[in-house]
């Protein structure tokens, strides 16, 4: 959690009309489009990081459990799709033709074949989609969610066998605060410790990755606010790290909310709008704020709201929606609350419009 001294610059930050968080809100634009000479991608709503690209070979970080992309290539020829952070049973579809991964686990890889392109306007292009076959259906589904490893990135193996332990979850939310500082160096650790989960991880930024002035996150792990569906649930994920939402993010929200309008749809973000107990520096910089990005949550009918940034776990609603702060995942706790290290595991189901919430303790 950040110190008062930064929230304080924040909220000054805020009332001065200075957009804190508007550059980062660019920057979720752009990712998901690279392009190289003979090769380019664009993924649907920046739904995927480009790590890399050669003339035969796409590297992508997946931020969603489904990818839709497009490839354009000037010349036809196989090309290999990786795509890290992916589900565990994930395909590639190119029209009617289904291609399997020769990689296992949530490492994905797929050989999109030259006669897959077609032509395009002088060039050659191929629609794929990234997804599990069942992606569509509506069906019940678990998931996970955990935040603030922070200084802990290195020591939260026992954290990630217990998610492991638990039957049938489809992937993990990440509610930011994966690091001390941001770096390249601490982002590069965060990942290497996720790759003993079973499932991907689906995360938005904290405060703490903002600590180095360009803030290399999405280049590493995407957007800080996105949104996806799977088995009929929406999820959105918002950037909220400078204890704002940027315009430009509430406008896509507007959308979001849209789209999941009679569905289950649940939002998560690092810091809470409002904070629960309210003694201390953990929600919005502005009040005023707080309450209207909650009303539109309202009124758009979003189910559940999960948050982090508090080194503990409350239970608790606002404007009605319930609301979870689980900020146990490894970060100094909060004295006293023996509460200890922690995540939520999630159960959904889609056609009845229900869902479960369940604190599992690590400590």
């Amino acid at each position: 959690m950040v110190k008062r001294a930064l929230l304080l610059s924040v909220a000054a930050a805020a009332a001065s009309c200075v957009r804190v968080s508007e550059g980062r809100a660019e920057r979720d634009r752009a990712v998901g489009a690279a392009e190289i000479d003979g090769l380019s991608i664009v993924v649907d709503d920046g739904l995927a990081a480009v790590r890399a690209l050669q003339p035969a070979r796409v590297d992508l970080w997946g931020n969603a459990p489904a990818l839709s992309l497009r490839l354009v290539l000037d010349a036809a020829r196989d090309v290999e799709l990786r795509v890290d952070n992916a589900m565990a049973d994930a395909r590639a579809f190119v029209g009617a033709r289904v291609i399997d991964s020769t990689a296992p686990g949530t490492r994905r890889a797929f050989v999109i074949p030259a006669d897959a392109f077609a032509p395009s306007e002088g060039r050659f292009a191929a629609r794929v989609l990234v997804r599990p076959p069942d992606a569509d259906e509506p069906r019940r589904f678990r998931f996970a969610m955990y935040a603030d490893v922070q200084e802990a990135i290195d020591r939260v193996q026992d954290v990630y066998a217990r998610m492991n332990a638990e039957e049938g979850v489809s992937f993990a939310l990440m509610a930011g605060d994966q690091t001390t500082h941001g770096g390249p160096d601490e982002l590069e650790v965060f990942q290497r410790e996720m790759a003993t989960l079973r499932f991907p991880v689906f995360a938005t930024l904290g405060n703490h990755e903002l600590g180095k002035p360009e803030v290399p996150y999405h280049d590493w792990f995407g957007r800080g606010s996105s949104s996806f569906e799977l088995h009929g649930a929406r999820f959105t994920l918002l950037d909220s790290a400078s204890a704002t939402i940027d315009a430009i993010v509430y406008d896509w929200l507007d959308d979001w909310l849209a789209r999941g309008r009679g569905r289950v749809h649940v939002v998560a973000m690092h810091i809470p709008p409002i904070d629960p107990i309210g003694v201390r520096s953990g929600s919005f910089a502005s009040r005023n704020e707080a309450n209207k990005l909650l009303a539109r949550l309202a009124e758009g009918r979003v189910d559940l709201t999960l948050y982090g940034h508090v080194h503990s776990y409350y239970a608790f609603e606002n404007a009605g929606i319930p609301a979870y702060i689980a900020g146990g995942g490894g970060a100094i706790p909060e004295r006293f609350d023996n509460v200890g290290r922690h995540f939520l595991v999630i159960d959904v189901d889609p056609v009845a419009q229900t869902h479960a919430t369940r604190l599992v303790r690590v400590d």
